[in-house]
């Protein structure tokens, strides 16, 4: 009587097992409003970010690279550019991104070094790291908290807060381009209903990259993340991102956030209209 259920697991591969947070298995419907909503919400209007990667090897020289970043929602969901470029003289040169979150996500790359048109590398792309660091396109569109397949786990303890926890599992697509990743634990503070932190799994449950946010500021009436951590369980390298400026409900251009004109530079709020969230 359990063959068909054994069969399509043996053919769908390994899924981490729930792991429930609390007594009795909680009300799916319940989350899944609670993950619907999450979605609906981000920061209102369009923002500007300017931030650092600070690339933090276990062994070997630590650096920093700058980067900005312009946000706003479409259609499909958030959408963002990215600038990162590495301050030193002499060093990489400028790598811009421009991220479709949501439920259909897409990536599009443009380098100062490869100059000319914009390129849509293909979704295996959103797995190879940003400019040098532990930072994936993956990591920054976290198209995960989209996906249809999850069980919701109940309220835990992350940090001492109340939050919802989900165990999310990857569609066919991805699990074909990353088949070490499993599923992908998430947890959302109940109050701000933001994203506290995501662990990515493996086989057998091996965790193999922790994404932490650490702590969140507020600016006039809205919250953003101030800074998170992105930790490589295996190789014990971290990345920190760290929010240094920020500009709130701006109204950018619309050719922002249009592919074919990622090779062109995007304009940069002036340094009045900025807002100072960490000293770099």
């Amino acid at each position: 009587m359990c063959w068909l259920p054994l069969q399509a697991q043996a053919q769908k591969g390994y899924q981490p097992p729930p792991n429930y947070a609390q007594y009795g298995k909680p009300d799916q419907e319940q989350g899944r409003e609670i993950l619907e909503q999450f979605r609906r919400q981000g920061i209102a209007g369009d923002y500007y970010l300017e931030f650092e990667l600070r690339v933090l090897p276990r062994q070997g020289t630590e650096r920093v690279l700058r980067g900005r970043l312009w946000g706003s929602r479409n259609a499909n969901g958030p959408i963002s550019r990215v600038s990162v470029r590495a301050p030193e003289a002499g060093a990489a040169p400028e790598v811009r991104l421009l991220v479709q979150s949501g439920a259909s996500p897409a990536l599009w790359r443009w380098s100062e070094a490869s100059g000319g048109a914009a390129e849509s590398p293909g979704v295996a792309a959103l797995f190879e790291p940003v400019a040098g660091t532990d930072l994936t396109p993956f990591d920054l569109q976290m198209p995960f908290l989209y996906w249809p397949e999850f069980v919701y786990e109940g309220l835990a303890r992350m940090r001492g807060r109340p939050a919802h926890q989900f165990l999310l599992y990857p569609p066919a697509a991805v699990t074909e381009l990353h088949p070490a990743l499993k599923g992908i634990r998430a947890y959302l503070d109940t109050q701000y209903t933001a994203l506290v932190q995501a662990e990515f799994i493996g086989g057998e449950g091996r965790p193999l990259k922790v994404l932490s946010v650490l702590d969140l500021k507020k600016i006039g009436d809205q919250w953003i993340v101030k800074s998170i951590d992105l930790r490589d369980e295996t190789t014990r390298n971290k990345t920190r991102f760290v929010v240094t400026a920020v500009a709130l409900h701006r109204q950018f251009a619309p050719q922002i956030f249009d592919p074919a004109h990622l090779a062109e530079p995007a304009a940069v709020p002036a340094g009045s209209e900025l807002v100072t969230v960490t000293t770099p």
